[in-house]
């Protein structure tokens, strides 16, 4: 027993380091995509919608890639797959100018397309080890290394663009291109968690079969996320507003991204530790935190604004990093669980896409609107959260 949870502990870790690298690499490419797309000529609108669409993207492909992971139970070959799609598309990046901005906009489509096909995968893998260590801690664990790489990402392209002596489309191309080099270490990472451990859903035992069709709670559950979705603002479009209003020098941005990125570590570890131990409660709490979030950034002037909009904006992604995947688990059973993901993730991106696409033609009209929309979703989801927790303890005494 013990030997399995070591072995689950371990795996976990493997899993942990994957994601510190890949993050490193695409958070610190994601980090600059808003004032690198506006330096070679892309508008606000557009900035927002690529962001959407990525997710919308990505996110779609899910259901699919899920059903089939959970059908062919080859987590590996898609996790390989994904991944190589996803990161090897950044350094690529480094080739594109202001002439053909619309390659750039392709390519950082194509980078959530391959984090589209191995997201399930990767989930699944994680979800088999929490009945040896409990779903908030290793959803947590898994996720505050995963900000770890998202943290020194940022912090290296800020390093990068400091030292940079060229023009300043230079010191983004030049950034996109070392990210590479940490696009390759993420995949050899892969191999080697492959060869330890080929079969991980072994970790956890087969118990009562659970899908998700006439499951009401998940149903509830994937209404509220569609809301948290929609009022949830990208960093992109954050990074496009300080770096058109010239609140921060926009050498600085991927600085505060890194920043952020830290406190969404601490923040997923946190709250997946009180996950365990409160439910789904926490979920609701960093909900609540989230309707501040655009009030905070967009209406208070200066750094203390932007700043405080920041670490409310990190707080909850962490939440949502950690605890909403973490749910996902204790709703559905292993056999059905990539599917499930799969579910979750294109309800999540396609929602996600329509918000950003309204935020984006908002922020064209006026802030004010963006703020008012973002704060009502938000709204909108905590009451689909407190009815999904009474209809989560209606369930628990019925068992």
């Amino acid at each position: 027993m013990k030997n399995t949870k070591r072995n689950a502990l371990i795996f976990l870790i493997l899993l942990g380091f994957i994601s510190m690298l890949s993050d490193f690499t695409h958070e610190g490419a994601r980090s600059i995509y808003g004032p690198y797309l506006s330096i070679i000529g892309v508008s606000a609108f557009l900035v927002s919608l690529t962001a959407g669409l990525g997710e919308f993207i990505g996110q779609s492909l899910r259901i699919g890639m899920g059903y089939i992971a959970d059908k062919t139970k080859k987590y590996w070959l898609m996790m390989i797959i994904g991944y190589s799609i996803n990161l090897l598309v950044i350094p690529l990046l480094m080739f594109v100018d202001a002439s053909v901005w619309q390659i750039a906009i392709i390519l950082i489509l194509f980078e959530r397309v391959g984090k589209g096909i191995r997201a399930p995968a990767k989930s699944a893998l994680t979800s088999f080890t929490t009945q040896e260590l409990g779903v908030g801690k290793a959803f947590a664990l898994q996720e505050a290394m995963d900000q770890i790489g998202a943290f020194l990402g940022p912090l290296f392209v800020y390093l990068v663009l400091n030292l940079n002596k060229g023009s300043e489309l230079d010191g983004y191309q030049l950034a996109f291109g070392l990210l590479g080099i940490f696009a390759i270490m993420t995949l050899v990472m892969i191999v080697i968690a492959k060869t330890k451990y080929p079969n991980p859903d072994q970790f956890e035992k087969t118990g009562h079969v659970r899908g998700f069709k006439g499951n009401k709670r998940f149903a509830f559950y994937l209404i509220a996320i569609i809301f948290i979705a929609m009022g949830f603002i990208d960093y992109p479009v954050l990074a496009y507003y300080m770096g058109e209003h010239m609140v921060v020098d926009v050498i600085y941005i991927p600085l505060l991204y890194s920043f952020v990125m830290g406190i969404d570590a601490l923040a997923a570890l946190g709250f997946g530790i009180l996950y365990d131990k409160k439910g789904s409660t926490i979920l609701i709490i960093s909900t609540l935190l989230s309707i501040f979030i655009a009030p905070l950034f967009f209406l208070i002037n200066g750094i203390y604004g932007i700043l405080s909009g920041l670490v409310l904006w990190g707080i909850a992604m962490g939440a949502q990093e950690s605890i909403l995947k973490a749910v996902i688990s204790n709703l559905v059973s292993k056999e059905k669980r990539a599917t499930a993901y799969g579910i979750f993730y294109t309800i999540f991106g396609s929602a996600w896409f329509l918000g950003s696409l309204i935020i984006g033609g908002l922020y064209e009209v006026n802030l004010l609107y963006v703020v008012l929309f973002s704060a009502l979703m938000e709204c909108t989801a905590t009451v689909f959260l407190i009815i999904y927790r009474k209809s989560e303890k209606r369930e628990m005494i019925t068992d």
